[in-house]
């Protein structure tokens, strides 16, 4: 029985280490450059009981250093003072356009019929969505995301991070699973396989949306309006991304552990309607990883081949660290590099808890 856990044990760790292997494709790679662009974008903002948020980061997509750009600010059926906000805003800077929702029975609480109202009023091919509660990190934000566009590129995946709360553990676990994600999906297209974008950083061209019909072939999903999307339209040829470190967008994180379990519920439960080869792929990644830590438990617990076991688990973590690491210091996200032995096991518990929550009831709905 020994020899057949520490077999187990060296298969996933094998598969850990060449999942993390494929990621140094994303890791070791050059960052993205700014090319010179002068065409018009238009930034695309969905709001839903956004005031506070509106008041605070609003101004840093106006104060944007582009040429031609006009901002679509989408009231999703607010229930504060968000129009009100948006209005006064509008006043002071005429490339606001506003998309006033209301509640309607057969799109009730559903982000992508906001978002369809907003790129219909859109008046540039080239679109770039982030949401209400983030900041860009520099200036040029824009600049880099429409640098994206040319040729045959219509998708640009950027990188939402989230804001950095310091002397908090809930915040560099959630800014860690962020950072993980991104590898994961910018590596998945580095490699010629998209399969996801976040919505608070993603640029897509108009074309490219009424080609696919809109979100029409998942618009009875709750969630899911960006990588869904890109899970549908991505292919090896039409994706592009974007990660220099003034390409970057910030959120307002959670604050609590109950409130980004919910949060990630909801990200989660979309999850199954991906393409079933990157459905294979990402449940092989997490069963491996699972697995691998629940096995080293075992292993060392009852003292069965412990020093091959740490040889082990010292080989996988270095190889690990390197691709976080290099991936931390392009996303400027370093400081949650140093635990991520620990916060590692604590990610994996906490999507093992996300998975069966999901399994056992529905998640709410978009916010």
């Amino acid at each position: 029985m020994a020899t057949v856990l520490f077999a187990l044990f060296l298969l996933f760790a094998a598969i850990n280490i060449s999942y993390f292997l494929a990621f140094f494709n994303f890791s070791g790679a050059a960052t993205s450059e700014a090319k010179p662009v002068t065409f018009p974008v238009s930034v695309i903002v969905c709001a839903k009981n956004e005031a506070e948020n509106l008041q605070n980061f609003l101004p840093s997509i106006l104060e944007q250093d582009y040429p031609d750009f006009e901002v679509i600010v989408i009231n999703d059926a607010s229930a504060d003072h968000t129009l009100d906000i948006i209005e006064e805003f509008q006043q002071l800077d005429p490339r606001i356009k506003i998309v006033n929702v209301v509640n309607n029975e057969a799109f009730w609480a559903n982000k992508k019929y906001a978002l369809t109202l907003g790129i219909k009023k859109a008046q540039n091919e080239h679109l770039i969505f982030t949401d209400a509660d983030c900041a860009p990190q520099s200036i040029h934000w824009l600049r880099h995301m429409a640098s994206g566009f040319s040729g045959e590129k219509s998708i640009v995946l950027g990188y939402g991070g989230y804001f950095q709360y310091k002397k908090s553990f809930i915040n560099k676990l959630i800014r860690f699973e962020t950072l993980l994600t991104a590898i994961q999906y910018f590596s998945y297209a580095k490699l010629g396989n998209p399969y996801m974008g976040v919505g608070r950083n993603l640029a897509y061209t108009s074309s490219q949306f009424y080609k696919m019909n809109g979100f029409a072939s998942h618009l009875q999903v709750r969630s899911g309006d960006d990588d869904l999307f890109v899970n549908e339209a991505a292919t090896n040829n039409n994706v592009v991304l974007c990660d220099h470190q003034e390409s970057i967008t910030r959120s307002v994180p959670k604050t609590s552990l109950s409130g980004w379990f919910r949060q990630k519920r909801r990200h989660a439960s979309v999850a199954k309607f991906y393409k079933s080869r990157h459905k294979f792929l990402l449940g092989l990644f997490y069963a491996s990883r699972l697995l691998f830590w629940v096995l080293l438990i075992i292993l060392l617990v009852f003292k069965l081949y412990w020093p091959f076991t740490l040889g082990v688990l010292g080989l996988t973590l270095i190889i690990e660290g390197i691709v976080y690491f290099q991936s931390a210091k392009k996303l400027d996200e370093k400081d949650v590099i140093w635990i991520f032995p620990i916060l590692e096991p604590f990610l994996i518990l906490a999507q093992l808890g996300i998975f069966i929550a999901n399994i056992i009831s529905k998640p709410s709905h978009w916010k």
